[in-house]
């Protein structure tokens, strides 16, 4: 393992130097990689795995929308396209990837397919981690992996075809082989990540459901949206709205913080946003930090894994998400938004291949 300092704390990683995919495929030489489920991120690590040269079949309901997606991505069916139950029973290493309120609907077809000695993969803690919720309870003979990749499976395809890789967590629950790291490493190097550092189950599905809740949707959403109101109440017009609370932070300041960290982007400022930024981030902190305990809480007692299951659960939940989706969309604000996109100097498009199109925001098969 590498070891990196951390702000101060030395961890642990591994990187494709300690563990090449030359030893990736050694590992797994003798493996059927069965990748269950084709919405989000099961397209993009599947076609991954395929296209670094592992054996790797699909399980899909053949009435289902990812049915359809496999076969258009090249999948065959009778030969790399299967249904769940017959994909589960092929396979030696089973990748759960559906999403977390459906893992507990399929979990009595997969479970009959596990053979002593197979390895069941996780992409999130979820179903592990809340059990209690989701009856996800492995059997004693088989290996308990996770491959976390940190980001959606739109970017574990594109950057892999791009060469850059995605970072992603591992973790191991259950050793019945004896070889429970290395397998879960070697598809960690599969599926294209850069680099892995290790977590538990635990400690991944925490920090997920909290960053999710939190800062890199929930929270970020909800402040844009009060700054841009406020803005509008006091006469500044749709444009100008927008632009001082959405365009300016995705076009140019967070693309300062990504290239060197926030320090950089403040000394890349003006002196008043500097001195402004600097007097009101300890104010802001103090406002949200009991709204993080409180998440923080909710999230490791289970309480937002129940609303998830109850809510994601109901026959007409993709009608109520996509009516939510819409109100967020038509809102003037994000109205406004489409019309400042529309306005940015276009670059030429990238072909990154017919795979990645569509990826984004399928529904989990």
């Amino acid at each position: 393992m590498a070891r990196i300092d951390f702000g101060g704390t030395i961890e642990e990683v591994i990187t494709r130097k300690e563990f090449p995919m030359s030893r990736a495929r050694k590992v797994l030489k003798d493996e059927t990689i069965a990748v269950i489920g084709y919405g989000v991120q099961g397209p993009a690590q599947a076609l991954n795995l395929k296209d670094n040269g592992f054996r790797v079949i699909v399980g899909s309901r053949p009435d289902g929308k990812g049915w359809q997606r496999a076969v258009e991505d090249g999948w065959k069916p009778g030969k790399t396209l299967f249904d769940i139950a017959e994909a589960a029973e092929r396979g030696t290493i089973v990748m759960l990837l559906v999403a977390d309120a459906v893992q507990k609907e399929i979990w009595p077809v997969v479970k009959p397919g596990l053979k002593e000695g197979d390895a069941l993969y996780f992409s999130h803690g979820f179903a592990i981690v809340y059990q209690k919720l989701t009856g996800v309870v492995p059997p004693p003979f088989v290996d308990v992996i996770m491959v976390a990749p940190k980001g959606s499976g739109t970017s574990v395809r594109r950057n892999f075809l791009t060469g850059a890789g995605i970072n992603s967590s591992f973790a191991v629950a259950q050793d019945y082989t004896g070889r429970a790291r290395e397998r879960c490493l070697a598809v960690g190097i599969g599926i294209g990540s850069g680099y892995l550092f290790p977590t538990t189950f635990e400690h991944e599905v925490f920090s997920d459901l909290t960053g999710e809740r939190g800062v890199l949707m929930g929270a970020l959403a909800g402040i844009m949206e009060a700054q841009y109101e406020v803005l509008r109440a006091h006469g500044h017009t749709p444009s100008e709205a927008f632009n001082e609370t959405v365009e300016e932070l995705t076009q140019s300041l967070i693309r300062l913080v990504d290239e060197k960290g926030m320090d950089w982007m403040y000394a890349n400022c003006s002196a008043t946003a500097q001195r402004g930024a600097l007097d009101w981030k300890p104010r802001f902190k103090k406002a949200v930090l009991p709204l993080f305990k409180e998440l923080y809480e909710r999230v490791r007692t289970g309480k937002e894994a129940r609303r998830v299951l109850q809510a994601c659960g109901r026959p007409d939940y993709q009608k109520q998400l996509q009516a939510e989706l819409n109100a967020m969309r038509d809102s003037e604000m994000w109205r406004a938004g489409a019309a400042v996109r529309a306005l940015r100097p276009k670059e030429p498009a990238r072909k990154l291949g017919k795979n990645v199109k569509g990826i984004a925001g399928r529904a989990s098969n």
